[in-house]
């Protein structure tokens, strides 16, 4: 484990199985060696990014650092968990609207997509998606490349998704009425005018 840490932690991500009980899917989107230099020569440590979610449209993520890696995997899940937030979906499979996303220099932008389309994103952005149980969408990376800021900015896009249940509520209206007449009945009044 430690001979991958130090093979750069790039494009790598790994799903644990699933334990009896535990409702929850973790996947490691990174792992990095960091060296601090001290009288004797170098203390290497390990930093870890981990998501975790029950593919049911809750999500988290968690960093976490220590001397070995299992361990810094261990701290990062912990602090996933503790941080999960809930994301309305449509059908289950997609998100109501699109969005943007921006935490420091790293920005994202999310679309919704039709039956079929998968999940058409990269690296840091796949593995949040999957974990929250998102089927289709379509996803783009525009600022920076570093996964933590990544998974920020998708997390930062996530937060502000509404459903139309949502909507009516805050504007004290019907789903329906959000909606406005259909383009038929539409039509008609203009003719009968």
């Amino acid at each position: 484990m430690a001979r991958e840490a130090r093979e750069g932690g790039r494009n790598r991500e790994r799903e644990r199985e699933r334990e009896p009980g535990d409702e929850f899917v973790d996947k490691l989107v990174t792992i990095n060696r960091v060296a601090k230099v001290v009288k004797g020569g170098r203390r290497f440590a390990f930093a870890a990014l981990v998501v975790v979610g029950d593919q049911k449209g809750r999500v988290g993520y968690g960093a976490g650092k220590a001397r070995e890696v299992p361990e810094a995997i261990r701290k990062a899940t912990e602090r996933a968990k503790k941080s999960m937030i809930r994301v309305p979906m449509k059908e289950g499979r997609t998100l109501h609207h699109d969005i943007h996303g921006v935490f420091g220099a790293g920005e994202v932008v999310i679309r919704s997509a039709p039956a079929g389309t998968g999940i058409i994103a990269g690296g840091p952005l796949r593995a949040v998606f999957e974990t929250l149980g998102i089927a289709d969408v379509v996803a783009k990376s525009l600022g920076s490349r570093n996964p933590h800021n990544m998974v920020k900015a998708t997390f930062a896009a996530l937060t502000r998704v509404t459903s139309p249940r949502q909507v009516a509520s805050r504007r004290g209206k019907k789903v329906s009425d959000l909606y406005g007449a259909p383009a038929k009945d539409a039509a008609v009044e203009a003719s009968n005018v």
